[in-house]
């Protein structure tokens, strides 16, 4: 069976740009994942952490693993990035975060779909709306009925080629 998922990408340490370009990359190669979607790149403040600005972005993917291989596979490739985790919200070289597993709730100790930050972050909102403007996040509602509760976030589009579709208004 095939599900719909939905990954955000992050990074604020080395050619950030980049690790999110060589992420997408890496989870292509793998059985199982298929990338059908990817969205424009923003450059982000960090929130509630200190650093550099991040660069985000997200893919829809389909996949035939379980969303618990899925987490383990984007574990795997945070850690061959080189992402270290000393301390909570540290700077990264790469984040991978299992936004949406189809229409799936899981609870888990570590595994929370959908991401228990998903609807208060503009870094994850705004790529999710240039994925599919009509998006639903299962249990809290639309997208782009979420974004105006974050446009106060500093966020800024850097590129505008990947998305046809997506509309020219920030929130």
């Amino acid at each position: 069976m095939t599900t719909v998922a939905y990954l955000g990408l992050g990074a604020n340490l080395g050619d950030t740009h980049q690790s999110l370009k060589d992420a997408i990359v890496s989870l292509a190669q793998n059985a199982g994942i298929k990338i059908t979607g990817r969205s424009e790149i923003y450059r982000s403040a960090p929130v509630d952490a200190t650093g550099d600005d991040y660069l985000n972005c997200a893919i829809r993917l389909e996949t035939t693993l379980s969303a618990r291989q899925l987490l383990t596979l984007c574990l795997s490739i945070e850690k061959n990035f080189g992402r270290e985790r000393s301390f909570r919200n540290a700077p990264r070289t790469l984040d991978l975060d299992l936004l949406l597993y189809g229409d799936k709730h899981i609870n888990e100790p570590d595994l929370l779909v959908p991401h228990p930050c998903i609807a208060g972050r503009a870094f994850v909102l705004l790529p999710l709306r240039d994925l599919d403007f009509d998006l639903e996040i299962p249990g809290i509602g639309r997208v782009t009925d979420l974004l105006p509760h974050v446009a106060k976030q500093r966020i800024e589009l850097l590129t505008s080629s990947c998305c046809p579709n997506r509309r020219t208004s920030m929130v």
